[in-house]
This record gives structure tokens, C-alpha cells and sequence, in this order.
């Protein structure tokens, strides 16, 4: 049940503070040939700086472009943002595409998969480095798998109208921080809901796995592509961010200082299979920037995280223990390969109201018990989150999903309703309205869609999403952004590769000193080890 009553949402002077919300866009998408191949084009010039670059950068690798857009009001302003760096991108790759899926095509060699490159400043260093230390770990190809961040915020004038309606004499970073981890357990027990509705990855080229153990079935009897059949998003699921050495890590969300302690034992005290491996490879060159079990924090394959901005230099944590909780990320959204930007506003309007009813509705402290049923239900929707019988883990029992989708669905319906009432439209409960279409089976979920697609046509997983690519090339390229626009991003990639320049000649000491400094961070969060 809400916390509060939802009549006092509807109070005309509380619906607009709904009207605060922000989100913002994260979005990877890997570089490939006209052929499908990888790119091994080096990061294009006019793209600017991938390390200071403020909406075009790189994650894993060299080709895995990451497009950001700032906090904004609406879903159609963080759409028409990302329109417009895909526009612009288009006008600086020549003649590559960007693959629209979220696993990847034809990668060759693990080892010519290209890491990241940041330059020769020591923050740059770091970056590649931890690269390395994934490819190391994890295999350089379950790297290039690309997904969608959303990042969620509610206004502070909210918070202090439910911090007075809740009674909370707390300082509000306190309340804020607190009433963020309760959306965050609540996240992790519902989450399964979002791949189920969103999942667009129930199939691989059959050279992602070569070499590798996997429970996937030849697609239509050609073993170029593998799937399982009623699979949602592999990319969720032990072929993608899942390892075997995280699998013992329990990161504690009860609160801040839980998981501040839980995630710097897992980055402090050194794992032995890495131990063994050194920093260091044979001829001295760093191949991972610790032996920890986690390098860093973002190391840690979550479905989402607790976020607030770090400065330069300053790790993720430590902006959390000083400043506390100031938007969450959500982490376990597939690439859809049907819409040019990956995502629609629908989609977005559905994960507001979805989080809103996270935060909103009563959030119990998680045990061992909760852990391992959200782990289980996670396994269970990935590979068979599309049979129509599966059951999932539900108050110490189990459920039929879509009875407890249908559930979850009633519960969100009013909070969509009052953002419709906050906007003056009825987009919220249109989007709650689709979602309940896949469900009863009216419409089909993205990973349906694609898989009848491929047997429509004949086509294996890497000509169904090279087609799909060419598409969205197209689409692109027929829209060219405007002189003043063009200008204006060319104007952004000159001040950000003129930006790593200040930052590379203001380092001083040795890469080992800034090293050691950075680690040292991690000394204020050990308490209670």
C-alpha cells in the first residue's frame, strides 16, 4: 500500500511538484562496417573528447559509443536531444552505422575488440585501464553489449512536501537519501516487470557464444543464431552482466551506510583468482587497476544504482557519503531495435510512473531470503519470462507473472492517472495501457516481435539486426541537423578535446600517486569492517 494517501497527490498544488520530475537519456551503441564488423576505427575526431566530452563519450570500448542527455522535464525533450547527437554522430562516422541491438554482431577476436582510449592524463589512464581489467576479467565481448540508463529524479520541493506529510524531522539530503533506497528495494523486487514488458534480446549470433557454455537452441535449425525460446533479454542473464565471481557479492540496500560498507569490502580486499593475475602483466604494464573483486564501483553489475555527480577524481561513493542520494539509475533496459533512438516516450512515461509507484508504496528492509528470490526471478524472466505459465517468487510463495503483472499494473494505474491530471494528458495512462496490451497477449513484446520477424523473413539474428541498422541509418541521415545546430555540436567537440588538453597539463606526480590517492578514498567507508 502507498505510504500516503494518493488523494493528497491529486491536490492541485501537489501535482504540480510531479511536474519536477527530471530524467535523462544514457544510450550505447556500438560503431560497425557497412559489413556488420566491429569497428576498429579509432574514436572520430569530431566527435571531440570521449573523456570530457558532456553528452558523446565511450564506455568499454573504442566503438561503444555512449550518447547523454541532461535532466529534462519532459520525455520529448530527452528524445529530441538524443535525436540530435544521433543526427550529428551520423555526420562524423563516414560511411559505419551504429548497431541498433543490444547484443552485438560479428566481433572477431576477443582480443582486437578495441578498449577505450582517454589519453595520456592520468584520470585518462585510469579509464582505460579499468578497461582492460573488464576485458581481463569478463572477456572483451560480453563488453560490447549495449543497454539503455535512465536516469530518475524527483524535485526537491517534493521531497519537503512528503518529508511535512510524513512527519520526518531528518535533514532532507537524509530524507531524500533514505526514501531513495526505499524506491530502490522496491526497484529490485518489480524490475522483473521491466524486462518482461522491454526485453528485445532473445537471440545472439552464434559467435557471441563461441567457446562459451550456454543453454541457448539453434534458431529455425541454423546454428548461426542461437535463442532461447521464450527468452526476453539474454543481455540480463548469465551471457551477459552477470559473473560467477560477483554472484557471491550481496550488496546490502537497506541504507546508505550499508551499501557504502558492503561495496567498498567488495573494491578493499583482494580476490584471489585476480590476486594471482597481478596488476601488473609481464612486462609491467597495468592490465587491472586492483586485485579487489571489484575494481571500482561501477564495476558492479546492478540492475540499478544510487547516484549523485562525482567531481573529477572523486569515486562514486564518496559522492554519496558527502552528498548523499540525488537521482537513481536505472540499469536493465534493452536497446529496442524497432524505434530509431532505442526508446519512445511511451516507454519512458511507463518507467516514471513504474518508479513513482516504487517510492510510493510501502518498501520493507531486504533479507537473505528477498536477495536470492530477486536472483532467481531475474534467471526465470530472462530465459522464460515469454512463457505464458511461468511462475515467479512472490511473499514466500510463488505467483503466475502476468497475475502479478496485472497486479503491479492496477497499483501503478492511479499514480499514471495523476501525472496525466499534473500534465493536463492522458499519455501516462495510455503507456500503462500498452504494457497491459502485451500482457493479455493483444500486442507482442519486443523480444516476440524480433524473433517472429527473423522466422518471417527468413533471417538469421545478424542479418534481421544488420537490416535493422541500415534503417535507422537512413533515418538519420534524410534529417541533417540544422547550420545552427551542426555548429553548435562541432563548437561542443572542439571545447571538449581543447578540455582534455587543460586536464592532461595539469596533472603532476606519478600515475602511481594519483593511484594510490583514489584508492584512498575508500578508507571512509570501511567502517564497521
Amino acid at each position: 500500500m502507498p505510504t500516503i494517501n494518493l488523494t493528497e497527490l491529486a491536490k492541485p498544488e501537489v501535482l504540480t511538484l510531479l511536474k519536477g520530475i527530471r530524467r535523462g537519456i544514457e544510450k550505447e551503441s556500438l560503431r560497425v562496417t557497412p559489413e556488420g564488423e566491429l569497428a576498429h576505427s579509432e574514436h572520430p575526431t569530431g566527435l571531440g573528447s570521449a573523456l570530457t566530452h558532456e553528452c558523446i563519450t565511450t564506455d568499454f570500448s573504442e566503438a561503444l559509443l555512449e550518447f547523454i542527455t541532461p535532466p529534462v522535464a519532459t520525455p520529448e525533450q530527452a528524445l529530441e536531444k538524443l535525436d540530435q547527437i544521433h543526427r550529428y554522430t551520423y555526420s562524423q562516422i563516414g560511411d559505419e552505422r551504429l548497431w541498433v541491438n543490444s547484443m552485438p554482431g560479428r566481433l572477431g577476436r576477443d582480443e582486437d575488440i578495441p578498449v577505450g582510449e582517454y589519453g595520456s592524463s592520468h584520470s585518462g589512464t585510469m579509464k582505460t585501464i579499468y578497461r582492460r581489467g573488464l576485458g581481463l576479467r569478463y572477456g572483451r565481448a560480453m563488453q560490447t553489449i549495449a543497454g539503455i540508463h535512465y536516469n530518475f529524479s524527483l524535485p526537491d520541493t517534493f521531497w519537503q512536501w512528503l518529508q511535512e506529510k510524513e512527519g520526518n524531522n531528518e535533514a532532507l539530503g537524509d530524507f531524500k537519501t533514505r526514501r531513495y533506497f526505499d524506491l530502490i528495494r522496491n526497484f529490485r523486487r518489480h524490475y522483473w516487470l521491466l524486462i518482461y514488458l522491454f526485453g528485445a534480446a532473445p537471440a545472439v549470433c552464434g559467435t557471441f557464444v563461441q567457446d562459451r557454455e550456454h543453454k541457448l537452441e539453434p534458431f529455425d535449425g541454423d546454428g548461426r543464431s542461437l535463442y532461447a525460446p521464450q527468452a526476453t533479454s539474454l543481455r540480463m542473464g548469465d551471457l551477459g552482466y552477470t559473473s560467477d565471481a560477483q554472484k557471491s557479492l550481496i550488496v546490502c540496500y537497506n541504507d546508505l551506510p550499508s551499501y557504502l560498507t558492503t561495496l567498498c569490502a567488495a573494491i578493499s580486499k583482494p580476490y584471489p583468482p585476480y590476486h594471482e593475475l597481478g596488476v601488473k602483466d609481464a612486462n609491467g604494464d597495468y592490465q587491472q587497476l586492483s586485485t579487489g573483486l571489484l575494481q571500482i564501483e561501477n564495476e558492479f553489475y546492478s540492475p540499478i544504482r544510487p547516484k549523485n555527480v562525482a567531481g573529477m577524481g572523486e569515486t562514486a561513493l564518496s559522492a554519496l557519503d558527502a552528498r548523499g542520494v540525488e537521482y537513481i539509475e536505472v540499469r536493465c533496459l534493452d536497446l529496442n531495435p524497432f524505434v530509431p533512438l532505442g526508446l519512445d516516450a511511451p516507454q519512458m512515461r511507463f518507467i516514471d510512473a513504474f518508479l513513482l509507484h516504487c517510492l510510493l508504496s510501502d518498501s520493507p528492509l531486504s533479507d537473505d531470503a528477498d536477495y536470492r528470490a530477486i536472483q532467481q526471478n531475474q534467471e526465470r524472466i530472462v530465459y522464460r519470462g515469454r512463457d505464458p505459465q511461468v511462475q515467479l517468487i512472490h511473499n514466500g510463495g510463488e505467483s503466475k507473472l502476468t497475475d502479478w503483472a496485472n497486479d503491479l499494473l492496477d497499483e501503478i494505474t492511479p499514480i499514471a492517472r495523476l501525472l496525466d491530471d499534473a500534465w493536463e494528458e492522458k499519455e501516462y495512462q495510455r503507456a500503462v495501457d500498452a504494457q497491459r496490451d502485451k500482457i493479455a497477449g493483444n500486442t507482442p513484446t519486443p523480444a516476440a516481435h524480433m524473433l517472429a520477424e527473423m522466422h518471417e523473413h527468413g533471417q538469421t539474428f545478424f542479418q534481421w539486426a544488420q537490416a535493422k541498422a541500415e534503417q535507422h541509418r537512413q533515418y538519420f541521415r534524410e534529417r541533417p541537423l540544422s547550420d545552427v545546430e551542426q555548429a553548435e555540436y562541432q563548437r561542443l567537440a572542439k571545447e571538449s578535446l581543447q578540455k582534455q588538453k587543460e586536464v592532461e597539463a595539469a596533472d603532476s606526480g606519478s600515475f602511481e600517486d594519483f593511484l594510490g590517492q583514489y584508492y584512498a578514498q575508500y578508507v571512509f567507508c570501511q567502517r564497521g569492517l
